[in-house]
């Protein structure tokens, strides 16, 4: 992996949330491309819960202040940085107000969905482009976990197609065990539609499960890697009858050679 530019794009990370398969991989991985000489850049959304005094956070304020339109209003894009304690690596976190100061991840404390979902995964997915452009970073893989950062394949494919910076990108989309229940705001898809994208480009949100979010990123995907061992049936059917290649789940103790084997030779091919 030496010098290949790796973008991991993940709705969790740690040390900044807890333990889940999703945040445990978005931490592993990177740390595996960084030991093998790669360059990475790690994004995550700045959730309320995140204690930025604990874990040192503070604002890039050569990147933050530009506004992104979701859904015909303009909403502003504060970026912060932190280094993870002991090792060479710098994430990157999407913040608003708005969307993501409440003291949460994806829901309440009575466990209900928050119903601006839909517009905390655009606005990340927005962010996080627009972010990488200002960096001037042009990633050889972009690499996805999360349904949070799910709508990011999307926009790289149809809003931002003819961006030079990811003209050469291959995508990665990790399929994780960890969704949700009910589905995302219908009126989603007139949300993206109002970015310019056909209708037909997002057929999959017509109901916007957490199945339907996975298959419409696999959809504007190259690859994808199964990240937990068992997955919905309906997702592991989708992925049966794939033309891209698809890895088979690794453990979080013996990932290494996969991935990087995965990368190098179907990847990046």
């Amino acid at each position: 992996m030496k010098d290949k530019r790796i973008l991991y794009v993940s709705s969790e990370v740690i040390p900044y949330l807890p333990e889940t398969e999703i945040s445990s991989m978005s931490f592993e991985a990177p740390r595996m491309v960084n030991s093998n000489r790669g360059q990475i850049r790690i994004f995550m959304p700045r959730y309320g819960n995140i204690n930025e005094r604990r874990h040192q956070l503070h604002e890039v304020i050569r990147l933050s202040g530009m506004n992104l339109v979701i859904n015909d209003m303009d909403v502003p894009l504060i970026i912060k940085v932190a280094s993870i304690p002991k090792e060479r690596m710098q994430v990157y976190f999407i913040d608003n107000d708005d969307y993501f100061k409440r003291k949460a991840t994806y829901g309440d404390e009575d466990g209900n969905f928050f119903q601006d979902n839909d517009e905390r995964a655009i606005f990340f997915a927005k962010g996080v482009i627009e972010t990488v452009k200002k960096l001037n970073w042009s990633p050889d893989i972009i690499h996805v976990h999360g349904w949070l950062a799910s709508f990011l394949p999307l926009y790289i494919r149809n809003y931002y197609e003819n961006e030079p910076l990811f003209e050469n990108s291959k995508i990665v989309t990790s399929i994780y065990n960890q969704g949700f229940e009910d589905t995302l705001d219908t009126k989603v898809s007139e949300k993206i539609m109002f970015d310019g994208i056909e209708e037909q480009m997002i057929e999959e949100l017509k109901t916007p499960s957490y199945v339907n979010m996975m298959k419409l990123a696999i959809k504007n995907s190259d690859a994808v890697i199964k990240g937990s061992e068992e997955l919905p049936d309906e997702l592991e059917e989708y992925l049966n009858n794939l033309e891209m290649p698809v890895l088979n789940y690794h453990k979080i103790d013996d990932f290494s050679e996969a991935y990087l084997e995965f990368y190098n030779s179907k990847v990046l091919q």
